[in-house]
């Protein structure tokens, strides 16, 4: 891939993260309010899929998959981690859960090795283990984990399972299927828990961030599937880091919530680890055979 063709899908995968990131700004907003963050977490698959649905190219051939085990379990996993994301953003600073959540390309790095497996890298283990380092900075497990912290690690776990199933099956559905099943599966399997949460008071701030949370979520992940129709998804996934930089700047801009230094130097190491592993990546595309 030439350098201006890097860029260009740089740019859409850093609008598309941050898309997801105001979502969950929004998200945040919301449960401030006292808003359950199920509730919100259902509201959000559940518009989205209605959004998407027109534009997902659904088939009536297709419509069996949805009862595929591996794409139940899949938008399970996604399901629980938004969930677990939105409750711990109820807490906790925006930057600090994103730097917790990116345990998740550890966790599915291992399900890999354990469970698919795929050979371990000695470079891509050790950038995983700077970025570990960075989340264990982020989470301060030594210093009395909040709940709000457990929370943003069961998510990334959530997430790390999620990738590893995605893993399995992407070879057999289109992208656009398998983001329309995660919001439709989701929102089925979130609607008892949401819908008996407690409805918020329904007031027009409170409508618009609705609306926020969904469009950002949903917008964001369909930017996701056009980026990797044109490039591998080991070259997306670094990318995907870019998304500290949103959260950090959205948290101090919307909440006045900056980390603190050791946070500050985890999201540094967390970041290094996404982006070096772009580096291992043009390198092995360049290297001879």
């Amino acid at each position: 891939m030439k350098f201006s063709e890097l860029l260009g899908l740089a740019a859409l995968v850093f609008c598309a993260v941050t898309l997801v990131v105001i979502g969950d700004t929004a998200g945040k907003l919301l449960t401030g309010k006292g808003v359950e963050p199920v509730f919100v977490a259902w509201s959000r698959f559940a518009l989205a899929a209605l959004i998407l649905l027109p534009i997902s190219g659904l088939t009536r051939n297709e419509l069996p998959s949805l009862l595929d085990w591996r794409v139940l379990v899949r938008a399970l996993f996604i399901a629980g981690g938004i969930s677990c994301i939105l409750t711990a953003l109820r807490t906790e600073p925006i930057a600090n859960v994103f730097g917790a959540f990116f345990i998740g390309p550890v966790v599915s790095y291992v399900l890999a090795i354990v469970f698919l497996r795929e050979t371990p890298s000695r470079d891509r283990t050790a950038l995983l283990a700077v970025g570990f380092a960075g989340v264990m900075l982020v989470v301060k497990p030594g210093f009395g984990i909040s709940s709000g912290m457990i929370f943003a690690l069961l998510a990334g776990g959530f997430y790390g399972a999620y990738l590893t199933m995605t893993r399995t099956i992407a070879r057999d559905h289109r992208p656009r299927f398998l983001l329309l099943s995660q919001l439709l599966i989701g929102s089925a399997i979130l609607a008892p828990l949401g819908l008996t949460a407690g409805l918020p008071e329904i007031d027009l701030n409170v409508t618009a961030l609705i609306l926020v949370s969904a469009l950002g979520s949903a917008f964001g992940n369909y930017l996701l599937v056009l980026a990797n129709k044109t490039a591998e998804a080991s070259l997306i996934a670094p990318l995907v880091y870019s998304q500290l930089l949103s959260a950090t700047v959205l948290g101090f801009v919307v909440f006045g919530d900056w980390p603190d230094m050791y946070a500050l130097i985890g999201l540094f190491l967390i970041a290094t680890s996404g982006f070096g592993s772009l580096i291992v990546y043009q390198k092995s595309k360049t290297a001879p055979d």
